[in-house]
C-alpha cells in the first residue's frame, strides 16, 4: 500500500505544471522573475522561504548560518529515537507515513537539503498578508521556539500554516483554501451525484448486495446532491 502511494506521489509529478496546489499569494510572472536556481542571495534571519514540490509549495523560515526551520511531517520519530536516523533527509515513504499518521516536527536542515533542488523565493507573501511581518529576529526566534514535535494537519495545520505563524502571528495556508475551494467546485457539480452513482451500482454487480456496497451507493450521492 505503501508503495503504490509513493508511485501515485512521483506520476502526479507529471501534472506538476499546472501547479494545482502550488500557493498564489504572487502571480506566476512574478514568481518566474523572482526565481533562482539554488540557494538564492543574500538571505537573512528570518526570512521566510519558499521551494515548489511535486504538487505543493514547501516553507521554511532561514535560521542563519546555512539552516532552515520547517515543519514537515515524518514517522521516524515514532518508530526509533535515533537522533542520527531521524536527522537524515526525509523519504517520500517517510512522508507519506507521517501525513497518515499525522506525526510531525519542525526541524532543522540545511538549505541545500530544504531546498531539494529546487527553486527558492524570498518572502513573497510579505505583499500579500495582511499583517505586517515581524522583525526578521523575532520571527527566527519564534520559529526556533517551536522545534520539535508538534501536531500536523495537512489542511489545518501545515507547513504554511508554521512560517506565517512565525512571521505574521496568524496561522493561514493559501494551498488549504485553494484545495477547499477545489473540492467545494465538486460537490457543487452536479455530475459528481451521477458518477458516484454510478461507481456505487458498479460495486454492487461486483461484490453483491450489503450494506458496506449498498449504502454507500445510496447515502453519498444523496449528500452530494443535498450539499449542492
Amino acid at each position: 500500500m505503501l508503495q503504490l502511494l509513493t508511485f501515485l506521489v512521483e506520476k502526479l509529478s507529471l501534472f506538476s505544471n499546472f501547479k494545482l496546489f502550488e500557493s498564489s499569494w504572487s502571480d506566476g510572472e512574478e514568481r518566474e522573475q523572482h526565481a533562482q536556481r539554488g540557494p538564492p542571495l543574500p538571505l537573512r534571519r528570518g526570512d521566510l522561504l519558499e521551494v515548489p514540490r511535486t504538487l505543493f509549495t514547501h516553507y521554511g523560515i532561514y535560521l542563519g548560518d546555512n539552516k532552515v526551520a520547517h515543519l514537515i511531517p515524518d514517522i521516524l520519530p515514532v518508530l526509533t529515537n535515533d537522533q542520527k536516523l531521524i536527522s537524515s533527509v526525509i523519504t517520500n515513504k517517510r512522508l507519506i507515513l507521517g501525513c497518515m499518521y499525522r506525526c510531525a516536527t519542525v526541524r532543522v536542515d540545511t538549505l541545500e537539503d530544504f531546498a531539494y533542488g529546487s527553486n527558492i523565493l524570498i518572502n513573497r507573501m510579505d505583499k500579500m498578508m495582511k499583517n505586517q511581518a515581524f522583525p526578521n529576529e523575532d520571527v527566527a526566534k519564534r520559529a526556533e521556539k517551536l522545534i520539535g514535535a508538534i501536531p500536523y494537519s495537512l489542511l489545518w495545520y501545515n507547513c504554511e500554516h508554521f512560517v506565517t505563524q512565525c512571521r505574521y502571528g496568524a496561522a493561514a495556508s493559501r494551498q488549504t483554501e485553494q484545495f477547499c475551494e477545489c473540492l467545494k467546485s465538486i460537490i457543487r457539480d452536479q455530475r459528481s451525484v451521477i458518477v458516484t452513482g454510478l461507481l456505487g451500482m458498479i460495486s454492487i454487480i461486483c461484490f453483491g448486495m450489503a450494506p458496506s456496497t449498498t449504502l454507500p451507493t445510496i447515502l453519498i450521492p444523496f449528500t452530494l446532491w443535498m450539499a449542492g
